[in-house]
């Protein structure tokens, strides 16, 4: 049976996005099935551990957060690209070395989803540490949006990493 990378169904589907699902790059999975599941995965407002853990993250202040924080940020400055941050199975995050904004302390993070009685969701967000909650949506590309107003998150195509799930034309070639 052919994968569905290989038709030009799930090409055209998955062209320019930043996420391709997990599932649908499942060995064997029939070519609609995959094309299927993409497109519910590409509608799923629901972040998981496992998206966060799939993707680098920008990280960059806002223009409320203290001036401070904003000095240090190189994306805030001008200086250069907006930082990176890692999460990690465990619930840790990290960032790259030499970070100025992170200065090696401990962090934690959490998703918070709240239900109402009829299983619809009322409540949905990541918390790290016990700094303000994000608020979660998608982008057109697929990839995610994590913010709230002092900082922002964005899910990094990283098509290089490891088992990542980053674009489809820079996975497949």
């Amino acid at each position: 049976m052919l994968l569905c990378h290989s038709s030009i169904w799930c090409k055209e589907l998955w062209a320019g996005k930043a996420h391709i699902p997990r599932v649908a790059l499942v060995k064997g999975l029939p070519k609609l099935s995959a094309y299927s599941l993409s497109i519910m995965d590409g509608k799923r407002s629901r972040i998981m551990k496992e998206d966060l853990w799939d993707h680098a993250w920008e990280f960059h202040f806002k223009k409320l957060a203290p001036g401070y924080w904003r000095n240090l940020d190189p994306h805030c400055k001008g200086t250069g690209p907006p930082m990176r941050r890692y999460f990690h199975a465990d619930g840790s995050q990290t960032a790259d070395p030499g970070d100025k904004v992170w200065g090696g302390h401990e962090c934690c993070y959490c998703i918070v989803t709240g239900f109402l009685s009829d299983g619809e969701i009322r409540d949905h967000y990541v918390r790290i540490n016990r700094w303000p909650r994000m608020p979660i949506s998608r982008t057109k590309d697929w990839g995610w949006k994590m913010s709230n107003h002092l900082y922002s998150y964005s899910s990094v195509p990283d098509a290089d990493k490891k088992g990542g799930t980053g674009p489809y034309f820079l996975a497949y070639k």
